[in-house]
């Protein structure tokens, strides 16, 4: 981690985009006790909705009114994410750290331009990757390092949803960075970046809808250990939503979903459970990674020592060349 200028006391945050994501994350907040004090849309009745049901003081009908704000410190920007680039450099350039969520942008080009001016400020740019921060993420990490399960092999997830056919819908419009990759397919690519590491070698199908967009993606991955990582992510049928590290000694099986706070075993060869993990948080569990921007900051750092925005980065040229491999191209790269 780099230092940044002063430790912070308890954050005061701003949430930029009032839509579901928001008000999710914003319940998170209300349960861990934390700071909301505002909230920006481009309508100020939404903000001022948004606000009435948040009991948020400051409500802003323009994004630039938000990050202006003197009382507030750090900006959760939950917009959809060809957006978040331009709307965290804004935040950024006005004083504020920001946790954007994920996809952090559209490109890793885009998300390289976040962490040069958040450096450049001495600011904390971080991903919200929230399962990354979740306790029964914490506790896997732990038995993986125990080496518990030996020599780990392969790793297996899927983020497979039912979710619109509609070719309006944001999901299927590649002008909104639409596709099951990016808004999907993240979750497990982030878990196998984090049980693994770097890809060695990537490579990747596709079924693309309509408009073009992604509508399913399978993905095959190497790592320098030489354990294979697999992943399946939907946007048009719901399938498991498990995950599943697979060693030599033993396997973890998480419990559907398992990127949201839920259970898991750890497996002997021979069935024997060696750890049945059963999750109890208060919430839907969006304030850890909150939390963690909070202790982050108050301890005067700038990076997070989970989720590095150099990370955050080179997952973003991860979901780049499985894009490459299977034919999508935004608009805006044109």
């Amino acid at each position: 981690m780099t230092s940044a200028s002063s430790p912070s006391p308890g954050l005061r945050w701003g949430i930029l985009g009032p839509g579901g994501i928001a008000r999710a994350f914003a319940a998170d907040l209300r349960t861990a006790g934390l700071d909301l004090v505002a909230v920006g849309s481009r309508s100020v009745d939404s903000a001022a909705a948004f606000a009435a049901d948040f009991d948020v003081a400051h409500v802003h009908g323009s994004y630039e009114s938000l990050v202006s704000d003197p009382d507030i410190d750090i900006v959760y920007i939950a917009t959809p994410h060809p957006f978040h680039a331009e709307q965290a450099i804004l935040a950024l350039e006005h004083g504020k750290h920001v946790l954007v969520e994920k996809p952090f942008t559209l490109t890793a080009d885009e998300a390289a331009a976040v962490r040069d001016v958040a450096v450049e400020r001495g600011l904390l740019a971080m991903e919200a990757m929230w399962t990354r921060y979740l306790p029964h993420m914490a506790r896997i990490r732990e038995i993986v390092a125990a080496g518990t399960l030996g020599e780990i092999r392969v790793v297996m997830a899927d983020h497979t949803q039912r979710i619109s056919s509609d070719p309006a819908h944001r999901l299927n419009d590649l002008a909104l960075g639409g596709g099951a990759l990016l808004d999907l397919g993240i979750y497990p690519l982030s878990f196998a970046w984090d049980i693994l590491g770097e890809p060695l070698t990537i490579a990747a199908s596709a079924r693309l809808g309509e408009t073009g967009a992604d509508t399913e993606v399978a993905t095959i991955m190497s790592h320098v250990s030489g354990a294979l990582s697999t992943s399946i992510s939907a946007s048009r049928s719901a399938g498991p939503n498990t995950a599943h590290i697979v060693g030599t000694e033993a396997r973890i099986d998480i419990d559907r979903v398992w990127y949201s706070a839920t259970s898991f075993r750890v497996i002997a060869p021979d069935g024997e459970v060696l750890e049945d993990y059963v999750s109890d948080i208060q919430g839907r569990g969006m304030q850890y990674q909150a939390l963690a921007a909070e202790r982050i900051i108050a301890a005067g750092l700038t990076d997070s020592d989970l989720l590095p925005i150099d990370e955050t980065v080179a997952i973003m040229a991860t979901l780049d060349e499985v894009r490459e491999h299977v034919g999508v191209r935004y608009p805006q790269e044109d």
